[in-house]
């Protein structure tokens, strides 16, 4: 492999060489993938009649926003709904899921999570941990989950039983969060809908879709899901947009979900995009091939670190239902010295040495890179982990497979320089 421009080990060049080796067949399967979902972008796009009137800008209330009323529809159409909402003004995806669960939930309606306890920060919104004013438990909301099985797959036999007609909503988390469990698959996803609508027609499915879109060709709105919601600086903005959520699926529940965003009776007419329109709809556009991109970083890390010795999930050639590798360091000095090799290979504050600290939301101290253009963006290359045991890290991202490849080896190299990889 020639790495021309950065000092990585003899040896670690010769091991990414075997394991660029071993992905090419699976490289080729997310290439089909990629290819499917630009041209299904690409058809998203002309449907609507895109123009670059729709690029303008709205300020103050934002009535009439073509852009903002096209880029709906152009989600609508690659997520497979009836009705999308998407909007800069989503903080991440955990406000977009907020949004979405207040706006479809009354007092005393129950939720009811399918896939185990949801990602930390959805806790507080619940209600389940911290101690925060607002949340669906103030609001009478009840919250109750279906563990999942000790393999980490969805309990369906469980999952059967626990649902009734009394169960107003059925929450599912696509992704795997800060857990060892596997992402699902959309096929997996279907059984879940298939279960509950057999059980009672009338309960809502939504699906917590962060980090899961474009990375199959099928989309969890066509095979049983109601609604569902991410975030634009994770796959679906691309590596182009700066922030933003989206909220997709039946028009009647996108409607509620659009009340609660701004209010009862003005919904989505109002909101004005502030000249981000431009960067939302490119980044819609090249979001299936930079999901890819981030999938092949993934594929090859996990390669990559298992012949380094260490376990990863996926393996490398198992089928994916998300952009995340989980790869288990072993001890705190490796988690951080690999989030320190990650910062190393970003664009952007490159020079900065991450620590572990406290973050909003976490129980325990989170150490994070991201050299990334936008901040935070997990579209872009990053590796994050809270320092608790099994001392796993979380990689995502890469809008470029080439530059993201090389984050990877410096983090190998590292992690060699620190002593914590050794040959022999």
């Amino acid at each position: 492999m020639n790495v021309p421009f950065h000092k990585i080990d003899e040896r670690i060049l010769r091991v990414a060489d075997e394991a660029m080796a071993m992905v090419k067949e699976q490289f080729a399967v997310i290439e089909d993938i990629q290819d499917y979902n630009t041209q299904k972008m690409l058809y998203a796009f002309q449907k609507a009649g895109i123009s670059e009137s729709h690029f303008s800008t709205s300020t103050g209330y934002g009535f009439d926003d073509r852009g903002r009323d096209a880029l709906d529809e152009i989600y609508a159409t690659v997520f497979d709904a009836e009705d999308a909402l998407v909007r800069h003004n989503f903080i991440c995806g955990t406000h977009a899921l907020t949004v979405a669960l207040f706006g479809m939930l009354r007092p005393n309606d129950i939720m009811l999570s399918v896939t185990g306890t949801p990602y930390d920060t959805l806790q507080s919104v619940i209600g389940i941990s911290g101690n925060y004013s607002g949340s669906l438990k103030d609001f009478g909301i009840i919250y109750k989950e279906v563990p999942l099985t000790k393999d980490g797959k969805p309990d369906y036999q469980a999952i059967e039983k626990a649902i009734n007609p009394e169960v107003k909503m059925v929450y599912i988390q696509r992704s795997r969060g800060y857990e060892l469990r596997p992402s699902l698959l959309v096929d997996e996803i279907q059984k879940i809908a298939e279960i509950t609508r057999k059980k009672s027609p009338n309960t809502i499915i939504m699906l917590d879709n962060c980090y899961g879109e474009f990375v199959e060709k099928e989309q969890p709105l066509a095979k049983g899901v109601d609604i569902m919601a991410g975030s634009l600086i994770k796959n679906p903005g691309g590596g182009i947009a700066p922030t933003g959520g989206y909220i997709a699926g039946k028009a009647s529940l996108v409607e509620q979900c659009a009340y609660r965003l701004t209010t009862p009776g003005i919904g989505r007419e109002q909101g004005a995009t502030l000249g981000v329109n431009r960067e939302l709809f490119l980044g819609a556009f090249n979001a299936p091939h930079a999901t890819g991109e981030a999938l092949k970083t993934a594929v090859f890390a996990s390669a990559l670190f298992e012949l380094l010795g260490f376990d990863t999930t996926p393996k490398y050639n198992e089928k994916r239902g998300d952009i995340i590798q989980l790869l288990n360091l072993n001890s705190t000095e490796g988690l951080i010295a690999f989030c320190q090799g990650i910062q190393k290979g970003g664009a952007i504050d490159s020079f900065v040495t991450p620590e572990p600290s406290d973050m909003p939301g976490y129980e325990s101290k989170v150490i994070m890179a991201s050299g990334s253009f936008t901040l935070g963006a997990t579209s872009e290359l990053s590796a994050d982990a809270p320092l608790r045991e099994p001392y796993s890290a979380w990689l995502q991202g890469g809008v470029t497979f080439h530059s993201a490849r090389v984050g990877i080896l410096l983090s190998a190299q590292t992690m060699l320089e620190k002593g914590i990889i050794t040959f022999s």
